[in-house]
């Protein structure tokens, strides 16, 4: 059963909690961001290889081949 708290104390412990947290620095926000291009960059890279050599397996099996 949820506690009854009047808006204006749910918002102080709100803000309070908002202060407790660390936030991340500019420097570690543009880190993170360029890790994720990267990772998102490579696995396009390793799903086009493993797509372009499944169907050219594919293709000698059926003997349609390239």
């Amino acid at each position: 059963m949820a506690s009854k708290t009047n808006p204006f104390s749910f918002l102080q412990q709100v803000r309070s909690e908002t202060a407790k947290v660390t936030w991340p620095t500019r420097r570690e926000t543009m880190i993170s961001t360029m890790m994720v291009f990267i990772m998102a960059g490579l696995a396009a890279i390793f799903f086009f290889l493993a797509d372009w050599l499944m169907g050219w397996v594919i293709g000698l099996i059926l003997n349609v081949g390239f």
